[in-house]
């Protein structure tokens, strides 16, 4: 599903990534844990290119979405990310919050199915055989009602339906985490990038964060989650890979990686995580 060839990322002079290769099967789940510092969110950023990589490859289903000519926002809608401060817009509700990339996504489709229509009407004039319109079978209000119906979906999965209309600022940070989460999920991305979704919460609202993101993992979602909780790496990934200074360094099931590390930097790390 993704293949990453040769990446690299300077920042300046700094380089933060360099030349990692890497390939996510659909259906994985890879946790990426190591020090800070170590260029783990910033490779999270770069595979859907909210970091501009410095030079190398990023082949998501077929594509490199690292060539600057693609257009990236056309393959970030099936990639959901999910932040470490949530993220969400604190001047909408959390159903509009919920709404606002499939609305927007929606009515970017039905606006490009009139123009085409618009252009096929106008070149028909001149063609002997005419070309089919196409069929628009929504409108904008069908488009806000699917998305809304969707979104309290969602809300009800995460028990917090009661919560559709009020503002985020009103919501604990395990609360605003879900509802990032889902809000994500609303898009049916083929692929779920987290960056330390724990890292700012209350350590009594880890859990129950943690909780649907394994729901979402079981559910077949492929993942990429960098992350400091061990213990759920070694629960819910299926691959662990460790970052030490811009490489991966090691990558294996977790079974191995956390019970037989190779290299000498992991096992330092491990000793000090796991003690």
């Amino acid at each position: 599903m993704i293949d990453v060839i040769n990446l690299n990322k300077k920042f300046g002079k700094l380089e933060v990534l360099k030349n990692i290769s890497i390939t996510i099967d659909e259906g994985e789940k890879v946790a990426i844990i190591g020090p800070s510092g170590s260029g783990k969110s910033t490779f999270l950023r770069c595979l859907n290119c909210m970091e501009d990589p410095t030079s190398g490859s990023i082949i998501f289903n077929g594509v490199d979405i690292a060539d600057m000519r693609v257009n990236i926002n056309i393959h970030r809608r099936h990639m959901g990310m999910v932040f470490q401060q949530f993220n969400l817009f604190n001047n909408k509700t959390v159903i509009d919050n919920i709404m606002l990339a499939p609305v927007h996504i929606g009515l970017s489709e039905l606006r490009k199915k009139k123009l085409q229509n618009i252009v096929i009407k106008f070149s028909n004039i001149f063609r002997k055989n005419k070309k089919d319109l196409h069929v628009i079978d929504t409108s904008k209000a069908q488009i806000k009602k699917e998305a809304k119906e969707n979104a309290m979906r969602l809300l009800e999965r995460i028990g917090l339906e009661d919560k559709a209309n009020v503002y985020p600022s009103t919501l604990s940070g395990g609360q605003k985490q879900r509802i990032a989460i889902i809000r994500a999920l609303a898009m049916n991305p083929k692929v779920m990038l987290f960056d330390e979704p724990t890292s700012a919460l209350d350590p009594e609202m880890v859990g129950e964060v943690l909780e649907l993101i394994k729901q979402v993992a079981d559910e077949g979602m492929t993942m990429v989650i960098v992350t400091h909780e061990m213990g759920f790496a070694k629960e819910v990934a299926t691959r662990v890979c460790f970052m030490d200074e811009g490489n991966i360094i090691e990558d294996a099931p977790p079974e191995e990686l956390f019970g037989n590390p190779k290299h000498e930097r992991l096992k330092l790390f491990l000793s000090k995580v796991l003690s």
